[in-house]
């Protein structure tokens, strides 16, 4: 079961506030250690009991910290002065980035071949050369994606003839096969033989196996 929430107020038992203050105060003492290695940063406590014993830790000296505390409490006075000169600062930069944006933004509609009347000569000639260079660069990138591209088609082709020549051979392989197979099943039948009684009649029975007559109806045909 976990820990219930102890109400936060002054433990009236002696021994039980006792107790609990050096559980707490080793605590403290282990944390504010922690704090200094893990995160590289001055501690210093100060903790006083309730008898008037003193306990402290300080990982450099506590009366090092307290004098840079001290130190730092009054440069806090001139905090109004601080923050005029750091609004001032970013006014600055904020003004540089302004112009570089500016100057991109001219660059991108020259390079669009608009506001140009505004340019030299000289400055004319540079941004044509600007854009000669750029477009040869283009060029030879485009090119380099059609030639892969190309390569990848007559890649592409080899493996469909390959694969066209093979469908081919399984179906001629197929087609002999079942020639091979009507050849074997057309060896298997007999040829019935043709039976004629002594007037050299051909009995119509014998021609049509698959009627059933009775003796009686059977009837002779005539060869011609």
């Amino acid at each position: 079961m976990g820990r219930g929430k102890i109400e936060i107020k002054r433990i009236e038992n002696t021994t039980n506030r006792q107790v609990t203050f050096c559980k707490r105060r080793n605590g403290l003492l282990k944390k504010a250690y922690e704090l200094s290695v893990l995160c590289d940063a001055e501690v210093a406590l100060i903790v006083f009991s309730s008898r008037g014993r003193l306990y402290e830790y300080a990982n450099n000296s506590v009366k090092t910290t307290i004098e840079r505390y001290k130190k730092a409490s009054a440069d806090s006075s001139n905090s109004g002065s601080v923050s005029e000169a750091n609004a001032q600062f970013y006014q600055q930069e904020a003004n540089k980035l302004r112009q570089q944006i500016g100057i991109l933004q001219n660059s991108n509609r020259h390079l669009m071949g608009e506001a140009l009347s505004t340019m030299t000569v000289k400055e004319l000639k540079q941004l044509e050369s600007r854009l000669e260079k750029g477009i040869s660069r283009i060029r030879s990138k485009k090119n380099e994606l059609l030639y892969a591209e190309i390569q990848y088609m007559q890649k592409r082709e080899i493996e469909l003839q390959n694969d066209n020549m093979y469908l081919r051979a399984k179906i001629a392989e197929n087609e002999r096969a079942q020639q091979h197979m009507s050849m074997m099943s057309a060896s298997e039948y007999e040829v019935m033989p043709q039976t004629f009684d002594s007037r050299n009649f051909l009995q119509v029975n014998l021609l049509e196996p698959n009627h059933h007559y009775s003796r009686q109806e059977q009837t002779a045909l005539q060869l011609g």
